[in-house]
Order: C-alpha cells, then structure tokens, then sequence
C-alpha cells in the first residue's frame, strides 16, 4: 500500500445549512494509481463529526473507498521571534521592561543608601553619648551632623517613594500592553483536522470522490425587508447565516433547510389521566360563580422565545436555496445571504386600539407569493421617509394573507375613557352593568396639508361563554354607531378626519346577569 506524500486540498463545494449545524460537501478529482493506497486530505474543518463521515467515488473503472476517517493534530504556537521591524506595540513592550529593569535597580540602591544613611545616624547618636558620659560637648557639631544625616534620609524617602510609584504605574502598562500584544500578534494554538481516505482501484487514472458529514458551529435564520413604494409593496427574503467551523466557505452552492436532524423519533410516552366526578353542594346550587379574564386570540405555532428563537415552518420541513454562490467567511458573524424577491399590491389604512395604544398606526395587508410558504423572521420596513424600523413577520402558508405595521403617525392622537354604571332590578333582581367608552380623536396637520384620512378605530366588548350573561350593544346610545362588530366582539369605526380635524366616538354596551350569578 503506497502514502501520499503531503496533503490533497479538499475544497468545499457545497453546503446545506440546517437549524443548529451544517451539512458540508467537498468535492475533487484524484488521480490514483493501480493497487490499494493511503490518502491524507485536507486541512478540514476539526469540527466535523466522525460518524457522520461518508466518501464515495466515481469513476469509468471500479473503485472503492476501504476506510474513511478523522485525523487531528494540535500545534501550539509561540510568541514571535524579536526581528529588527517590530511592531510598534512590541517596542513598547521592550521599552517599557527596560525601563522598569532601570527602575528596580535604582530602588534598590536607594534602600541600601537608606540603610546606611539609618547606620549613620546610629553611630552618631552613639558617639553623642559616649562624649556627654566623658565630659565632652561639642553640641554646634553634633547638630550640623544630625541636620545633615536627616536632610539626607528625606531626599532618599522622597526619591524612593517616587521610584516605587513609576514602578506600579509601569507593571499596570506593561500588563496592558502585553495583553494587547498577546491579542493581537501572538499566534493561538490551532487543532488542525486532515480526512485519511484509503483506496483500491484496478486501473490507474482520475477518479472523482465526494465526501461529506456534518459540522457544528453554524445555522441560520429568515429576515426580511419590505420596502412600501405607494400602494405597492416589494418583500425581498434573506437568510443571516452564521458559521465559525475553522474554515471559510468561498463561492459554495448555499441550501437552508428547517430539518431538525438532531430530534429524536420515538413518540412520547403516555401516562394516565384519571376524571373523577363530585356532587355540588347546596351552595353550588345555588349560585353561579363567573369571572371576567382576558383572553388572547391566537393562531397555531410556536410560543415566543426570548433570545434567538427556532425556525418556526408550520410543522413541515422547508427547502430554501440560494440563486449565486455564496461566500461566508468563519468569523461567527451574521451575513445576509439574498434568496428571493417578490412585488405585490397592498392594501393600506390607519388603525388604531386605544385600549392598547394611544397611537395610530400604519398597517399594510397583501397576500404572500403563491410558490412557496414565507417562515417567521424579523422584517426592515421601508417606506418613502426611509427606513421606518423592524417588525416581525409571522409564519404565513403559501397565498395567504400578511399584515405589517409601517410604524405610527405622530400627526394623530386618541384620548380613552371609560366610565361604568351598576344597577338592579326590583322584580326579577338582575344586575345591570352600563359601561360607556368615549374615544376623542384628534389630527394634527401642518398648514399646506390637505385631503381627509381614515382612521379605522377598534374597541373591544365582552364575550359571554355563559348563557346566563348577557351581552348587549346598545346601538341607539352609540355615537355613531359601529360600522362592524367582529364574533371575538371587536367593535370597529372608519373615522373621517379632515386637516385639524377632531372628532368623538361613543361606544356604550350592557352586562346583564340574574340573581344566581356572582363574581361579576
């Protein structure tokens, strides 16, 4: 069995990101000799997973791939050898431990004159005392000495102190600047991955071989920009692909797919679920307990997660592909990879839910493209002043209609009360709720602004799930009465409002329940 002498290169050609990793193919033409040989390839990403490692081969004459498998190799690196065009950083770091050698010698000569400068002083205050004991007085001597002594030991104190300060103030700067260094010139450790593939072959000649596996450290996600020009509306999808495998992925055939490969298959298993059944008391009988709650409406799909969310596809795995080749650096930065764009009528009106918001808001409907489903992901809005900010598009079939909110109208503001009136009737004892909305809403127009706008307002009435409450919208007291009421109970007005223009909306509706009903 003859070995390569070096390393094959084993370019990536393509690569279909999935939710939380990638499927990498690598593709290149071999020409092998006759007999059984051994081939190291590579380098690889060493972030590939062994087991999902699959090599096959084509040729006009029979091959076949004996062994396939992962090899890696750690090579730790140094720091760089001194050369004469150093960086700047690296002369810094040169200088400054010059000078703080300097420094440390200088400090400790200023401690051994400190040490005898104290000796001195011993000696002289010793000789003071052996002459005084002896009749001996030479104070005017004695004191110049002693003035000297003590001159000199405060100029080495002072000098000291400073000597020591630059020497912290220069280890905090050489730690900061070996840190940078380290950063930014220091070469880090690197573990290096090589594909040793063995083969037989009955002729010599070229031989074409495809391998591919798996690789964490990459996924991607749907985005979105919708750029409103009048009443049409042009929504372009893009995929933020992330990576950071060790290796760069240049001019590659790019697919994004929903499979969750890593989900386990077996279904969940079910446990018991026991109903059991109680007589109600008298007081139960007696009296209904009912309760008002808010209540969400909501479609199917997944619940919001905080973070960076899955890729919701309504439940079926969807296949997006990238026109052109695409190039994405292993920085473990996002980069917007463009997939499609498509240009629709819109549908526009200015709506408003005071209960919610005090703003009026922009909202777009149009119907999403026949050909393929648009998955959840954020959308950049752009309209004529530019960019406007960022929604969130929801998962949406194929044909169905979209809503996006373009931002609110500073130019408008809605003012909500509400008010609420309770009373019960003598005979039949039941208990009446009055509530009155008034909805004041106003335009703000600069002076040359012209034309009418209508703002469609939605204010909510309850439902009842009892039959023993009633529900009642009082037409007859609204003003004006509501153009619509929805079966979630959502009352809707198309108001008018001229330049400056202010108008009052009036919604008033009736709770009613018998005796036996409590909690209202």
């Amino acid at each position: 069995m003859t070995t390569a002498p070096k390393p094959i290169a084993l370019p990536v050609t393509a690569v279909t990101c999935l939710e939380d990793r990638a499927h990498v193919e690598r593709a290149v033409v071999l020409d092998l000799e006759a007999g059984v040989q051994r081939l190291r390839l590579g380098p690889v990403s060493a972030t590939a997973v062994d087991r999902t490692l699959h090599a096959e081969l084509t040729a006009d004459h029979p091959a076949t791939v004996l062994d396939v498998r992962m090899v890696r190799s750690w090579t730790p690196r140094g720091p760089l050898p001194h050369t004469d065009d150093d960086s700047a950083l690296r002369r810094r770091v040169r200088a400054l431990e010059g000078e703080r050698v300097a420094r440390e010698q200088q400090r400790d000569r200023l401690h051994t004159r400190r040490d005898l400068l104290g000796r001195l002083a011993a000696d002289l205050l010793r000789e003071m005392g052996e002459g005084a004991g002896c009749g001996e007085t030479d104070g005017p001597r004695w004191a110049r000495e002693l003035d000297r002594v003590d001159d000199e030991r405060d100029s080495c104190g002072e000098q000291l102190r400073t000597a020591e300060a630059r020497l912290a103030a220069l280890a905090e700067e050489l730690r900061e600047a070996e840190r940078a260094m380290c950063v930014s010139e220091e070469e880090p450790a690197e573990l290096v991955g090589h594909v040793e593939l063995t083969v037989e072959t009955a002729v010599a000649g070229p031989v074409g071989l495809r391998l591919s596996h798996l690789t964490p450290c990459a996924l991607w996600r749907p985005a979105y920009r919708a750029v409103l020009d009048g009443d049409s509306l042009t929504l372009e999808t893009d995929a933020m692909v992330w990576q950071r495998t060790g290796e760069d992925w240049s001019d590659v055939r790019l697919t994004l797919s929903t499979a969750r490969s890593a989900l386990a298959t077996d279904p969940p298993s079910l446990g018991e679920d026991r109903l059991t059944l109680t007589d109600r008391s008298v007081a139960e009988r007696r009296t209904v307990d009912v309760e008002v709650r808010e209540e969400e409406i909501g479609t199917l799909g997944p619940a919001p997660v905080l973070g960076l969310p899955g890729v919701d596809d309504g439940g079926e795995a969807r296949v997006l592909r990238a026109p052109a080749p695409v190039s994405v650096p292993s920085d473990g930065t996002a980069h917007r990879v463009p997939l499609s764009a498509f240009t629709t009528a819109a549908r526009s009106e200015y709506a408003c839910s005071p209960e919610l918001s005090p703003l009026v808001t922009r909202v777009v409907r149009f119907d999403g493209p026949g050909g393929h489903a648009l998955l959840a992901g954020p959308v950049d809005l752009v309209r004529d002043s530019g960019f406007s900010g960022r929604g969130t598009l929801d998962f949406t079939a194929p044909g169905a209609p979209v809503e996006l909110a373009f931002g609110s109208c500073d130019d408008h503001r809605v003012v909500r009360h509400a008010e609420e009136s309770r009373d019960s009737a003598g005979i039949t004892q039941r208990t009446v709720i009055t509530r009155t909305v008034r909805l004041h809403l106003s335009r703000f127009s600069a002076p040359a602004e012209q034309g009418d706008r209508v703002v469609a307002l939605r204010e909510r009435l309850p439902v009842s799930e009892v039959s023993a409450v009633d529900v009642r919208l009082r037409r007859e007291s609204c003003s004006p009465a509501p153009d619509a009421v929805d079966a979630e109970g959502i009352a809707r007005w198309d108001v008018t409002l001229p330049p400056n223009g202010r108008r009052t909306v009036t919604l008033v509706y009736e709770l009613s329940a018998g005796a036996r009903i409590t909690g209202l």
